[in-house]
């Protein structure tokens, strides 16, 4: 199971369109989303202010506002191994 955290806030586009590449990336293999609005923690929205969307996986910061092309492939390669992690 791979976890992804995804910091967004209501109709971003942006983070629209990068949880659609990563569950296209993903095909059907077992993931966990967590969606949160980055102005629901005052924490969050001072670090990450207008840099959304910032993708988290297993626990780590993993892209921030697009998922560059080394990105996607490190994101299947920590999916194609058993214990998911990056």
């Amino acid at each position: 199971m791979i976890r992804l955290r995804l910091l967004s806030r209501p109709g971003c586009g942006l983070c629209e369109r990068m949880r659609e590449r990563v569950d296209a990336l993903l095909d059907e293999r077992p993931r966990e989303w967590e969606v949160v609005d980055v102005d629901s923690d005052p924490d969050l929205a001072g670090r990450f202010g207008e840099t959304i969307p910032v993708l988290f996986v297993n626990g780590r910061l993993f892209a921030k506002v697009r998922l560059p092309p080394a990105a996607r492939l490190r994101l299947r390669r920590a999916a194609a191994r058993p214990d998911a992690r990056s």
